[in-house]
């Protein structure tokens, strides 16, 4: 009884990174890669995704910040940061990226600043909710 409910509770959690849109099937598919041998390959690559990403975000700020504003530089560390947000599924994030993208080339560098703190705040958030994820996924069978 208890393994099905946990069971239950980590699919109700995926399904809910889906439905918020947090997460798309990129993740699901990452998931399926897990077998009985390797349980937490998931986990491994969403903690490398983090690892990454959360060097990336503060020399995202700071080039931000810079006078004059390196387009070409910052152009390349969203791709780079929108790529690795990609391979896991990280969807708000990615969307985010996108949206912080599409105002720089526009040449509006306040309203790209603006965005990238939703970057930021997507970021967050999903890395508090795949923490509390992993934790109840290796918990337990799945």
């Amino acid at each position: 009884m208890e393994n099905r409910s946990l069971r239950e509770q980590i699919a109700a959690m995926r399904q809910s990174f889906l439905d918020e849109e947090i997460l798309d099937t990129q993740f699901i598919q990452l998931e399926e890669l897990s077998d009985k041998d390797e349980p937490s390959i998931a986990e491994e690559v969403v903690t490398l995704y983090f690892r990454e990403t959360t060097e990336l975000l503060p020399t995202l700020e700071e080039d931000m910040k810079a006078i004059p504003i390196d387009l070409t530089k910052l152009d390349r560390i969203l791709h780079r940061l929108k790529g690795n947000s990609a391979s896991i599924g990280a969807n708000k994030v990615r969307n985010e990226i996108n949206n912080t993208m599409a105002l720089l080339e526009e040449g509006n560098v306040e309203g790209a600043k603006a965005a990238f703190e939703q970057v930021r705040k997507e970021h967050e958030t999903l890395k508090a909710k795949l923490e509390t994820y992993f934790q109840v996924y290796l918990s337990g069978p799945t």
